[in-house]
């Protein structure tokens, strides 16, 4: 049973994509990061002045502090929408099938239908539109899916 509807390739989906696939750089914390990870060193200095330091005539103390920082590597995510009875473990293995990748993790979101009425001649018409189901698939780096190859 197909699960996935439609890959989502919408200005606000790619910016949400672009945003998750730049490097980070994140600040280690603790013994046990420090030693695990490819850390960098890195030598701050900053001035210290308070005002209690100016009151008993002290002047402005210039410290340094060691910062330990690594680079997250960036991780391709790419927006589907599915049906809303898909669970993550569908959609993971419908992604992977299609597109042969290997997917990471699956996020999902539930959208509810939004509510619509317009004036006719006959009266006041209501209804709603669908309610559909958002994932966002991560994928494993160096993956990537190109969904305009088969236009």
């Amino acid at each position: 049973m197909a699960f996935i509807i439609k890959p989502l390739v919408t200005e606000k989906m790619t910016k949400i994509t672009d945003k998750s696939s730049v490097e980070k750089k994140i600040r280690a914390r603790g013994k046990k990061a420090i030693e695990t990870k490819d850390v960098q060193a890195e030598k701050i200095t900053y001035v210290v002045t308070s005002k209690n330091r100016i009151k008993k005539g002290l002047k402005d103390e210039t410290r340094e502090k060691t910062l330990y920082t690594y680079v997250k590597p960036a991780l391709p995510k790419y927006g589907f929408i599915v049906r809303p009875e898909a669970n993550k473990i569908q959609i993971k293995k419908e992604v992977e099938e299609l597109y042969n990748v290997t997917v990471l993790s699956v996020n999902t979101m539930r959208y509810a239908g939004k509510r619509s009425s317009r004036y006719t001649r006959k009266g006041l018409i209501k209804g709603q539109k669908n309610a559909y189901k958002k994932a966002i698939v991560t994928l494993k780096e160096g993956d990537s899916i190109d969904f305009y190859s088969n236009i």
